[in-house]
């Protein structure tokens, strides 16, 4: 099974995104596992993740199913995506990124970020999988 990280700053709060974030994980269980952590200090992070960056690459859902199913396979089933704080992640942190990605020129909360990030997740499993979801 293939294992994701989320890390992280603060908690998801509001009881409506919960549910959203529970509904996508539950699509993603037969072929996905998430895990969250919270992070206090970014710099202590292990390498190797993918920084979630407003200035990262910005790519279409067909080449991001493509991409993190490439990543997947070499990075042995599993990988951590990162989450900034409000001003985003240090250059020093995202230097030693594998990946920078933008999930959109726009600016998300914390909270929405989550959401936007399994159900992207969530749909490119689908697309890998020749899924009727995406279209």
């Amino acid at each position: 099974m293939r294992k994701v990280e989320i890390s992280s700053i603060g908690k998801t709060k509001e009881t409506w995104l919960q549910e959203a974030l529970a509904e996508y994980e539950k699509r993603l269980s037969n072929v996905l596992q998430i895990k969250w952590t919270i992070v206090s200090d970014f710099k202590k992070l292990q390498t190797p993740y993918i920084a979630l960056d407003v200035l990262g690459e910005c790519i279409s859902s067909e080449t991001l199913s493509c991409k993190l199913i490439d990543l997947f396979d070499r990075g042995g089933s599993r990988l951590r995506i990162v989450i900034g704080d409000a001003d985003g992640l240090d250059e020093s942190i995202l230097a030693k990124s594998m990946w920078r990605w933008s999930l959109s020129p726009l600016t998300f909360t914390h909270q929405m970020t989550r959401l936007i990030l399994l159900e992207q997740l969530y749909r490119s499993f689908a697309i890998a999988s020749g899924s009727r979801y995406h279209k």
